[in-house]
C-alpha cells in the first residue's frame, strides 16, 4: 500500500496525552502541512495560531471547557456539570486553526485541520481535533487573544489540533459499512 494512503487509514485520534512536548521542529513541519492545504480560489485565509507555552494552553483549555458547559446546559444540564475540565485530554502543544471570513472559510480551516492531523499521524505524533474554536474565539478572552496576535481581521475559529504522544493506545475505530456508493 502506498505510505501516504497507509497513514490516511491508520490514523486514530488519541484519548490521553503523555504530559511532553512535541519540539518546536516538529511542529514546524506540521504546521507547514497545514499551510499548503488545498484552499478554495487559493484564498489561503486559513490562520495558524501555535500554543507550546503550558499557561496558554491551559487558559485555551479553561476557555474550550466554559464554552462546552454553557452549550451543553441548553440542551443536557447533567453532561454539562459532568464535562471533563481539560477538554484538550492532557495535550501540551495545540494550534488553533482560524480562517479570514469569506466563500469557503469554514472548508479550507477544515482541510487545514486535516493536514495537521494527517502530517502529524506520519511523524508519529498522535493528535485530536477538539471542536469550538468558533465559540473560544468569539468570547471576550478569544478576541483579546486574537488582538495580542495582531490578528484583525474578522475571522472564525474552525478547531484546535492538539498534539502530543498518546499516554495510552487506544485501539482504531471500526470503520462503518455500507458508506459508498457508485454511480
Amino acid at each position: 500500500m502506498n505510505e501516504t494512503v497507509k497513514n490516511l487509514t491508520e490514523r486514530k485520534s488519541c484519548a490521553a496525552f503523555k504530559p511532553e512536548h512535541i519540539s518546536r521542529e516538529e511542529i514546524d513541519e506540521i504546521v507547514a502541512a497545514g499551510l499548503n492545504a488545498p484552499s478554495g480560489m487559493n484564498a489561503q485565509g486559513a490562520l495558524l495560531i501555535v500554543v507550546q507555552d503550558d499557561e496558554a494552553v491551559a487558559e485555551l483549555s479553561e476557555l474550550n471547557a466554559k464554552a462546552a458547559r454553557e452549550m451543553l446546559s441548553k440542551v443536557n444540564p447533567a453532561a454539562a456539570a459532568g464535562f471533563p475540565a481539560d477538554p484538550f485530554y492532557g495535550a501540551k502543544d495545540v494550534i488553533a486553526v482560524v480562517a479570514k471570513k469569506g466563500a469557503t472559510h469554514i472548508y479550507d480551516g477544515s482541510l487545514v485541520m486535516g493536514n495537521l492531523m494527517n502530517a502529524a499521524w506520519s511523524m508519529g505524533i498522535d493528535s485530536r481535533w477538539i471542536h469550538r474554536a468558533k465559540e473560544v474565539f468569539e468570547s471576550e478572552k478569544g478576541k483579546e487573544i486574537l488582538a495580542k496576535l495582531g490578528i484583525n481581521d474578522e475571522v472564525e475559529g474552525i478547531g484546535f489540533c492538539v498534539l502530543g504522544h498518546a499516554a495510552k493506545e487506544k485501539p482504531k475505530t471500526e470503520i462503518k459499512p455500507n458508506r459508498v456508493f457508485y454511480l
